[in-house]
């Protein structure tokens, strides 16, 4: 039983750092990606949905995002979206397709977009550490109910200290790499 709580906890863990890289994805860097737009919801008749449920997006250029919709009736919706979705950016169309020009970062967007991201990173922080809470909560019931011995729990409870020292250091490797990919110009 023992192991199956380690192997838990590192799913558990694991988890907390795909949801990390998952937002990860969606902070804008200067670099046009249709990720930045995930988030996005289009009224399509009366129902919010995906902004690529509507429309195709592509990147024809590091500073562009090019949003075809099926309907073209649903431009003025998409860009309109867009704004709503306070994401900095200022979309255009030309009645066929909507270009959304990525805007060179300046200085003061990029410290906001690292405070952000250290945010983002603290809170996936705390899930590791309710993971190993939630582990050392059942491995100490364990030992309570004399499923496994005193030196057995304490032996789990180091390895689950162990996984969330690497997981925690794994965070803040990729916080950083980030970063730095946000504040280069």
């Amino acid at each position: 039983m023992s192991s199956a709580l380690v192997e838990k906890c590192k799913d558990l863990m694991n988890g907390r750092i795909a949801g990390f890289e998952k937002d990860l994805v969606k902070i804008r860097t200067g670099r046009a990606s249709i990720s930045v737009l995930d988030n996005v919801r289009v009224d399509y008749y009366g129902t919010p949905s995906p902004l690529n449920q509507v429309a195709t997006l592509s990147t024809p250029d590091a500073r562009t995002i090019l949003i075809s919709p099926f309907e073209k009736k649903l431009i003025q919706e998409i860009e309109r979206s867009i704004m709503k979705a306070d994401l900095g950016l200022q979309p255009n169309s030309d009645g066929v397709v909507v270009r959304v020009p990525i805007p060179q970062l300046n200085e003061e967007r990029r410290k906001e977009i690292v405070k952000q991201l250290k945010k983002m990173g603290e809170e996936a922080k705390v899930g590791i550490r309710h993971a190993r809470r939630d582990i050392n909560e059942e491995i100490k019931k364990e030992e309570k109910d004399k499923v496994i011995t005193e030196d057995d729990s304490k032996r789990l409870q180091d390895e689950v200290q162990k996984l969330t020292d690497v997981f925690i250091k794994t965070l803040d490797d990729r916080m950083a790499k980030k970063e730095k990919e946000v504040m280069t110009v």
